[in-house]
This record gives C-alpha cells, structure tokens and sequence, in this order.
C-alpha cells in the first residue's frame, strides 16, 4: 500500500512539474452596484487562445496560499481558473479564526460574488464563455452546492465535503438543480454523515439530476489535508475524478 501510494504520488508531482507555469495575479470584479469591486486570484494557463475557466471557491480559511495552489494546479491543465477572496483580505491560521471569519460571513453577499466571478469569466475573451465550471472545498464546498442551483450557465461543478442544503430547502434546491455535480465525501465525517450524503444524492438522482457522489471509507471531513497514506490516496483518487469531470465537463 505505501509503495503504491510513493508511486502515484510521484507520478502526479512528475505529471504536475512537466506543465508549463501559469501566471498568476489579483483581479477586480463585481458585482455591479457595490461600492467596492470583490477581488480574485487568477491563474492563467501559458498557451493563448481561450480556454474553459473554473471558479475555485475557498475552504473556510479563506484566500490562503494552499487555495491559490489549487488555482495554479488548474491553470497548468489549461484552465482560466479564478479564486474569489470571499473575506475581502482576510486568511485565518487557526480553527478558532476560521469558525470567527464564517460567522461573520455575508453569505447573500458572498453568492453574489461567486455570481460576478461567473460574468467576470464569462466575459473575458480567454475563456470559452460556454465551459465555465465551480469547484469548492469544505465551506466553499456548500457554497458551490448554492451556485450550482443559482448559475444555470455552469457546465458542472464539482464538491469536496460541502454541507449539504438544508433538508426543508431541497426539494425546491433539487427544482432549481440542472448543472452536473461531482461530489467526493468522507465515509466518517461526522459534520456531514455519509448516510445523509447517499439519502440526498439518491433524491437527486430520482429526480433526474445528474449526481455522481463517491464516499470514502474511513476519511475524515477535509480529508484533502490528511497525511497519513490511506488520506493521501483518498485524496489523489477524488482530485483524479475532479479533473476527469471537469475534461468532460467543459474541455471535451
């Protein structure tokens, strides 16, 4: 098991040395009718032309280096990928910063930015404005579940361990949901048990929603972060199935 997982994780740092590096900078979007513009970090591919964009939506430490690492991760598999800094500067380093920065979260104004990153993308004249897709972890997770219902004009979105919605709310979430959703979730969360993860999708799949959601067995909430070699290999195998989804999702 460890030798598998040494060589999967140097095939994936091989395979990720081997792209070109992207540019990376802070842009200014709306939405409109604000006093002040919300900020993102952007991170381009190397090759010109247009491209499919992502919408990489932030864990609830906020706009922190290891987020932008994912954005840069995209953009070097050819996508325009944009983080919005949705605590307007703010990072947290410790649980008790990051439970302080959610509560004092504006979630109305926060889905109104993740709308005007989607205008910001769909806009630009790199991005193929028909192959715009989301991509949340944790927190920004069930931010990503909001804005798939929200933003018809995504192409698909995929979710690592986000709450779900409120269980009086979805019938009329799952009348709204018409945008694909890759879910990837662990087998013992407790914030988030796997059975109400299997209940939900099954209620969306019913309805005709399209709903691909794998539950890990044995893996914590945010087992992006765990260490130990099962949590590694969890982990490659959900970032594997992401990037495959969003290839058929907006690059094929």
């Amino acid at each position: 098991m460890t030798r598998t997982v040494h060589r999967l994780t140097l095939a994936v740092l091989f395979s990720f040395l081997a792209l070109p590096l992207a540019a990376q900078h802070m842009v200014a979007f709306g939405p409109s009718g604000t006093a002040e513009a919300a900020q993102g970090y952007l991170a381009l591919p190397s090759t010109p032309g247009k491209h499919p964009a992502v919408i990489v939506i932030q864990e609830w430490w906020g706009l922190n280096p290891w987020l932008k690492q994912q954005a840069d991760t995209l953009a070097a598999q050819g996508y325009v990928a944009l983080a919005p800094d949705l605590y307007h500067g703010k990072v947290a380093t410790t649980p008790q910063q990051a439970m302080a920065l959610t509560r004092a979260f504006d979630r109305t104004q926060g889905l109104d930015e993740l709308n005007a990153a989607y205008t910001y993308l769909h806009g630009r004249k790199d991005v193929e404005a028909n192959r715009i897709g989301a991509l949340g972890w944790c927190f920004g997770g069930g931010l990503t579940w909001s804005l798939a219902a929200m933003q018809p004009g995504l192409r698909g979105v995929a979710i690592f361990y986000g709450p779900l919605p409120a269980a009086p709310d979805r019938p009329a979430y799952t009348a709204k949901l018409r945008v694909p959703v890759l879910g990837s979730f662990g087998g013992a969360d407790t914030s988030i048990p796997a059975a109400g993860v299997q209940q939900f999708a099954a209620a969306l799949q019913s309805a005709g929603r399209s709903v691909d959601i794998k539950i890990y067995p044995g893996m914590p909430h945010a087992f992006a972060h765990v260490t130990t070699p099962a949590g590694k290999a969890a982990y490659a195998d959900a970032w594997a199935r992401t990037l495959r989804f969003l290839h058929q999702r907006l690059a094929d």
